[in-house]
């Protein structure tokens, strides 16, 4: 059944809420929506009070590490880490304290998606597919969905559809999936791509980009026949948002969980 994930998104140590479509190796064009005051490990200790299982911690470039680590220690063993995770120190992240690591940009060398590489991350946490998560984080390529790493500036060769789900789903746990070119606008989600998420996907996978209002949660819920999670970032108050309330988000688990 559908329910909202909380995230926790680090850029230079700091928490922050970030338009996607602007990050890259400088800062020059970096459009920030939010910059919180507040340490990681109070957002890991917010979701641990409200039982909010399965958020994302993402590293975006380097300089993250020690506040990815506050988070973890706030909550170990419940939230998930990503951003700049290879076969090398995956189960770093595990010893650390992450439920599950995330990996994208490590599967595709040159942009080119290599399934060894997969193998080599699945070998360093002893073949547990359950603390893997893959994130297809992607960009729209007109009438598809073309995975991109990097931050999300490079477009790699694999697209997002029920082939490469089918290939990837035996390698993991569940899918994080950023619809980059909606990431931060709070310009709506990316209804499509969550249709599609729903029929094409047999484990759980979680959805981030464009959410705005309370309901598009039950938009979500609806369109994917709760198969689909969703990340609320920007809007929500919590990162400096004025149209969805944290409350209101742990409110519609709760029912989701009574029904």
């Amino acid at each position: 059944m559908t329910k909202f994930r909380p995230c926790i998104d680090l850029h230079s140590g700091q928490v922050k809420q970030i338009i996607g479509a602007t990050l890259s190796d400088t800062s020059s064009g970096l459009r920030t929506n939010h910059v919180s005051k507040l340490p990681a490990s109070h957002f890991g200790n917010l979701y641990r009070e409200h039982g909010l299982t399965g958020a994302h911690v993402i590293m975006l470039g380097p300089g993250n590490e020690a506040a990815a680590r506050e988070a973890l220690e706030a909550w170990p063993g419940s939230l998930q880490v990503g951003g700049g995770i290879t076969a090398e120190n995956a189960r770093h992240w595990i010893e650390k304290g992450a439920g599950k690591i995330i990996v994208t940009s490590y599967l595709f060398p040159e942009a080119r998606f290599a399934l060894d590489r997969l193998k080599a991350v699945l070998v360093s946490l002893d073949d547990d597919v359950e603390l893997l998560v893959i994130d297809l984080s992607c960009r729209r390529t007109g009438s598809t969905w073309t995975v991109a790493m990097n931050k999300w500036q490079t477009l790699t060769d694999m697209e997002v559809n029920e082939e490469s789900i089918r290939l990837l789903e035996p390698y993991c746990s569940e899918f994080l999936i950023h619809a980059a070119d909606n990431e931060g606008l709070q310009s709506g989600i990316d209804e499509e791509l969550v249709l599609k998420l729903g029929q094409w996907c047999t484990k759980p996978v979680t959805y981030a980009g464009g959410a705005r209002h309370l309901h598009d949660l039950d938009l979500v819920k609806d369109l994917s026949a709760g198969r689909v999670d969703l990340t609320i970032g920007s809007a929500l108050d919590v990162f400096g948002g004025s149209s969805v309330t944290f409350d209101d988000c742990v409110k519609w688990n709760q029912q989701q969980s009574i029904g």
